[in-house]
């Protein structure tokens, strides 16, 4: 039986500044080592004050993952020696004493699997380490302690996944919730890192450190499944061990034995109190989060009649949902949802094509009513999304630019038809016969209008026509 846990290391990137100093939590646009202060680098007499902003969003996540929140927190050094740990020890939390940290017990569904949170800790980020050189021979290490103290959530599960495929699915529900609370923007780079704690039947456990993105944690796990039954039938011991994944050869590498927790000589952060956490903090926080996913979900169904699949794609995405929001109303709601998943959807689903968006709720909501109205068709309404996404002029503007309006008027209508009807006999006999392959010559007349007709107007016209010979 194969067993995998998960630690997640998230960083609540929505922070001004880091976890214990007024440093930039945003470290990204730095020149190395230049966001750093005597608090972060762990200077002699320098002291940490703990971000206020940073317990609020933690402690909001623990609620939305059904944790228990203790009423008092603690904070703890974590020994260890590494060039990327200025201070070489990292503050913490640990619940070796009682329930300390942030939350713990908490649960999220995967495919009516129940996946147990087992703790939900509040930490600082080491910084990185930069690897430069062409060669191994030619290689060498720099530190850049701009990361340093930026503040992270670690999330850390039961081992109750039993696939890889469970672990991915897991991961997008999660990176999803942090996204919708506002506490992260996952898709930043380095924002949302795992390590995956795996052992098979009768094994001892291997960790795999640090994979930065949802399919090569799959890829490592699938790898690490097979390496270890590879072992076990040939009668090797598999060693308890840390190991990282080698993106180039697809392949976990060993990097060192794996430490037990009395290697990191945990002790009290004298230098921090235990913080209290009040119940009128929590329930503010209850009131104030944003709307979960699944709610969202369910009011786009049974409020607005939007399609299930659709309604999951619209809710589980904040920049789509925020989209949707702020440009529907209840008469336009179903046709806004259809042109964001449909049609937007295509166009936008990477953090850099939305980045160069030049599109605004006003031109989805122009767009839906231009649809509604008859004035362009369906298709014409994406020709006219792909124009407003690279210029951003209105939709009355790229309507008439492109001469995208319906053709709606029957002396216009009747000509295309004539020469369909000419064209397609055969279609034209089966639908006297089977008045339910109309569309068929629906459409070609669309085509010969280059979707510029009006269909329901269309559909009327061969109809009466059909009905005349």
């Amino acid at each position: 039986m194969t067993k995998i846990g998960l630690e997640i290391h998230c960083q609540l990137t929505k922070l001004e500044s880091k976890l214990f100093c007024s440093c930039k939590a945003d470290y990204r646009s730095f020149e190395p080592n230049s966001n750093i202060c005597p608090v972060c680098m762990g200077l002699p007499g320098s002291l940490p004050i703990l971000n206020k902003k940073a317990v609020e969003k933690a402690a909001m996540l623990s609620i939305a993952l059904g944790c228990k929140i203790p009423p008092k927190i603690g904070f703890f050094r974590k020994n260890y020696f590494y060039p990327d740990l200025p201070k070489n020890f990292q503050i913490t939390q640990y619940n070796a004493y009682g329930p300390t940290s942030i939350g713990y017990d908490g649960m999220i569904m995967i495919e009516d699997k129940e996946i147990k949170i087992r703790r939900i800790q509040l930490e600082e980020d080491p910084g990185r380490l930069v690897y430069s050189g062409s060669s191994e021979k030619t290689q060498i290490t720099l530190v850049d302690y701009n990361r340093a103290g930026t503040p992270l959530v670690e999330i850390v599960t039961e081992p109750d996944f039993e696939n890889p495929k469970q672990v991915r699915i897991f991961l997008n529900i999660l990176a999803d919730l942090v996204e919708n609370l506002g506490v992260a923007d996952p898709y930043l780079e380095g924002a949302f890192r795992v390590d995956g704690n795996i052992s098979i039947e009768k094994g001892n456990r291997v960790e795999i450190k640090n994979v930065g993105s949802f399919r090569d944690i799959e890829k490592a796990l699938h790898f690490e499944i097979t390496r270890q039954q590879s072992l076990a039938e040939r009668g090797i011991p598999i060693p308890a061990e840390t190991r990282h994944w080698d993106e180039a050869r697809k392949i976990t590498v060993s990097s060192r034995s794996k430490e037990e927790e009395q290697d990191y000589r945990y002790f009290p952060e004298e230098d921090i109190p235990r913080i209290i956490i009040e119940k009128s903090l929590l329930d503010n926080l209850k009131k104030t989060m944003p709307e979960s996913i699944m709610s969202k979900k369910e009011r786009y169904i049974n409020k607005y009649g939007i399609p299930t699949q659709v309604a999951e794609i619209l809710s589980s995405d904040k920049f789509y949902s925020d989209l949707f929001e702020q440009s529907h109303t209840e008469k336009n709601a179903k046709e806004i949802a259809n042109l964001i998943t449909t049609d937007l959807k295509g166009f936008a689903d990477t953090k850099e094509q939305r980045e160069q968006l030049k599109l605004t709720p006003k031109h989805l909501a122009d767009l839906a009513d231009a649809v509604l109205n008859n004035k362009i068709t369906r298709a014409s309404g994406k020709t006219a999304l792909q124009e407003i996404l690279k210029t951003g002029k209105p939709v009355s503007e790229i309507i008439s630019s492109l001469d995208l309006g319906n053709v709606d008027d029957e002396s216009s209508l009747v000509k295309a038809i004539d020469e369909v009807f000419i064209e397609e006999q055969k279609a034209v006999s089966e639908a006297k016969q089977n008045p339910d392959t109309i569309n068929y010559l629906v459409g070609k007349v669309m085509r010969k209008t280059k979707g510029k007709a009006n269909p329901s107007l269309t559909l009327d016209m061969i109809r009466k026509k059909l009905d005349s010979q």
